[in-house]
């Protein structure tokens, strides 16, 4: 699990494909520091295994699906990426649940100034779009970030100049390709609420929950 909180920029140094995957070598400083092979990494957003470490890079398998589901189907020697290592049990929770597992990609419709900020609209396809609210989570390249708007076409964030700096959203350009993931809470709720009541406990309500332990000082 991931938090959404990118701790440095990497850049990807080769792509070699395989048999029904790509290898990706990709250079970092900061996240090399207790990495091991077996290993979860979030790069752009994607949850990848590390399969081999050296001093200066680490790479991982990329299956075919998730090239084909994701902008890392782009990418080549010498693309930058964001690069977060898993949630360890004791750090703090800066971002929000970010899982690593893209959903679909969007594309960027417009990049415009806000007092010193920057907005960015994304165009998404509406069925992930009833998973967003205004001023719920998304995550974009793996970068948890709050949306401040939502319209038919897609949705916008705002960005201060340190997420801009930190990330590759900085030198992003309008027509490329984010990878998206919506808040995972969403996604649960809809699931519950598409089930069938259970015939043995039916609806849930009040009496039911004390029942089984909660409310009870």
């Amino acid at each position: 699990m991931f938090t959404g909180i990118v701790e440095e920029i990497g850049r990807v140094s080769s792509r070699t494909p395989g048999n029904g995957y790509d290898s990706l070598a990709i250079t970092g400083k900061k996240v090399l520091d207790d990495l091991e092979t077996g290993h979860s990494i979030s790069v752009n957003g994607v949850c990848l295994t590390v399969v081999d470490l050296s001093e200066e890079s680490f790479t991982v398998h990329v299956v075919s699906e998730t090239l084909e589901k994701s902008n890392l189907g782009e990418i080549a020697p010498g693309s930058l990426v964001n690069l977060e290592r898993a949630m360890g049990p004791r750090d703090r929770f800066h971002g929000h649940v970010v899982q690593g597992h893209v959903e679909t990609v969007g594309y960027i419709n417009s990049i415009t100034m806000d007092r010193g900020a920057v907005r960015m609209t994304v165009t998404v396809d509406t069925y992930w779009l009833r998973y967003c609210i205004p001023k719920g989570s998304i995550a974009l390249d793996g970068i948890s970030l709050t949306i401040v708007g939502i319209s038919p076409a897609g949705l916008t964030v705002a960005l201060i100049p340190f997420t801009l700096s930190q990330t590759t959203l900085g030198k992003k350009q309008v027509g490329e390709p984010v990878n998206v993931e919506t808040d995972i809470i969403a996604r649960y709720l809809e699931r519950f609420l598409e089930m069938e009541p259970d015939e043995e406990y039916g609806d849930i309500d009040v009496g039911m929950l004390r029942s089984w332990g909660f409310g009870e000082s």
